[in-house]
C-alpha cells in the first residue's frame, strides 16, 4: 500500500476555555518556523506545519482530535483507506475509532499498534 506522507502529532494539552490553546499554538508555529516549517492547516484544535522545499515532510500540533475518541500519537496518509482498514481488521488489530468522513476532507479511523500507540489512517478525498 502506498504511503503518502506520515506526520507526528504532538499533543499541547486540552483547551480547557482558558485561551491558552491559541497562544501554544502561535508558539509552536514560531519555534518550529525557526527550523524551516510554515503554517500550511489551521483547525483551531489542530494545526500542520510543513517544509516548503518539501511538502510531505510535516509536524501537526494538536489540543485534542475534535472528533476521535483520543488524541492520536501520528498519522500515516495512505491511497486506500479502506484497503487498509480491511487489512488491519483481518490482521486482528484493534480499532479505536472508525472508519469515518470527516467534514474536512478525509476518510479515516484509528488503530492501535503493537506498542499501545494509536495511529491515525486517513487518505484525503
Amino acid at each position: 500500500m502506498p504511503v503518502r506522507r506520515v506526520v507526528p502529532n504532538i499533543p499541547i494539552g486540552t483547551d480547557d476555555g482558558s485561551g491558552d490553546a491559541p497562544e501554544a499554538m502561535r508558539a509552536n508555529a514560531a519555534f518550529y518556523g525557526h527550523l524551516g516549517f510554515e503554517e500550511v492547516m489551521n483547525h483551531g484544535w489542530i494545526m500542520t506545519l510543513a517544509s516548503p522545499s518539501h511538502p510531505t515532510a510535516q509536524i501537526s500540533i494538536m489540543t485534542a482530535d475534535v472528533t476521535g475518541p483520543v488524541t492520536p500519537d501520528l498519522s500515516v496518509e495512505v491511497e486506500d483507506v479502506d484497503a487498509v482498514y480491511a487489512e488491519v481488521v483481518r490482521d486482528g488489530a484493534e480499532i479505536v475509532y472508525g472508519p469515518a468522513d470527516e467534514e474536512w476532507g478525509v476518510r479515516r479511523f484509528f488503530v492501535r499498534d503493537p506498542n499501545g500507540r494509536v495511529i491515525n489512517v486517513l487518505s484525503h478525498h
